[in-house]
């Protein structure tokens, strides 16, 4: 009989080391996902041209399309995503600039060239994108902002928050879209 104690009391333990294991594992599996939401919310926020900063506008009962309140708005809007632009350009440059080191390691050489072509390209799209919001302000301060260049209709202010340097309206945009699908399918 004290053999049958002695398995008894062997399994106890066990069973409790395992209990013990699997609660381990889940405490350190919410730690480990929590921290991803907050990273996800950061990076959205400043993938958002950083217009957060400026709260969309809200029309005014009778308020004409493209009022001066509209007009301030949007420059305000347009100039601070085009200052958040050469802020990041700036970064990349210093970036570029401090971090280029020689490696002797072909292998390393190769993957700091390809992340330097990367943000290169990223940086030239910006580059252009800040071309566009100058040409927008420019239309703003000749009236021509805000007005679609095919129809000649609105563009409307959901759309203009949505995106600042749009030139058509929903429905041109959308033709042209299709008419390329066509040309190139």
């Amino acid at each position: 009989m004290p053999v049958k104690k002695a398995i008894k009391a062997k399994k106890k333990p066990v069973k409790k080391v395992q209990a013990n294991k699997s609660t381990t594992k889940k405490v350190v599996a919410k730690k480990i996902s929590k921290p991803k939401k907050v990273v996800k919310t950061k990076s959205s926020n400043t993938i958002a041209n950083n217009k957060s900063k400026i709260a969309p506008y809200k029309t005014k009962k009778n308020e004409k399309y493209m009022s001066a309140a509209m007009k301030r708005h949007f420059i305000a809007v347009l100039m601070l995503w085009k200052e958040h632009l050469k802020e990041e350009m700036q970064k990349t440059f210093d970036h570029l600039r401090t971090k280029g080191e020689t490696f002797a390691d072909p292998v390393d050489r190769a993957s700091q060239e390809e992340e330097f072509a990367f943000e290169l390209r990223t940086r030239d799209r910006e580059r252009k994108l800040i071309n566009k919001i100058g040409v927008s302000i420019e239309q703003i301060k000749q009236d021509d902002y805000g007005w679609c260049e095919s129809c000649g209709d609105e563009i409307g202010i959901k759309r203009l928050e949505a995106r600042p340097t749009a030139t058509h309206c929903i429905h041109c945009k959308t033709l042209d879209e299709i008419k390329e699908k066509q040309l190139s399918g």
